[in-house]
């Protein structure tokens, strides 16, 4: 069965760095498009960033130039590299395991269990 665990989630001072990390199973990983979601508290899930299998990436205007997603598919992962965070990228951030239609990333219901980002002004 297909799972995605994230790590790498913790506090940070605006300004500061995290980098997050999902581990993909139970489907060849290789082939599918990634991404990161995030919902604040009272929000709906959004889209942070896809990536294709080809390393295609689709961004949010709002972490644009900040953050950076990639993939190594020797080890079923993907990262978030987050830089510059904010107090308002303060979420849970779930990874996901989507499509892509043209360059933009579509998800499909396959979600981790999320990962908390507290970002402190």
């Amino acid at each position: 069965q297909v799972q995605l665990v994230e790590s790498g989630g913790g506090l940070v001072q605006a300004g500061g760095s995290l980098r997050l990390s999902c581990a993909g199973s139970g489907f060849i990983f290789s082939i599918n498009a990634m991404g990161w979601y995030r919902q604040a508290p009272g929000k709906q899930r959004e889209l942070v960033a896809g990536i294709s299998s080809g390393g295609t990436t689709d961004y949010a205007d709002s972490v644009k130039g900040r953050f950076t997603i990639s993939r190594d598919n020797a080890k079923n992962r993907v990262y978030l590299q987050m830089n510059s965070l904010k107090p308002e990228d303060t979420a849970v951030y779930y990874c996901n395991r989507g499509t892509m239609s043209g360059t933009n990333y579509v998800s499909r219901a396959y979600w981790g269990q999320g990962t908390q980002v507290t970002v402190s002004s």
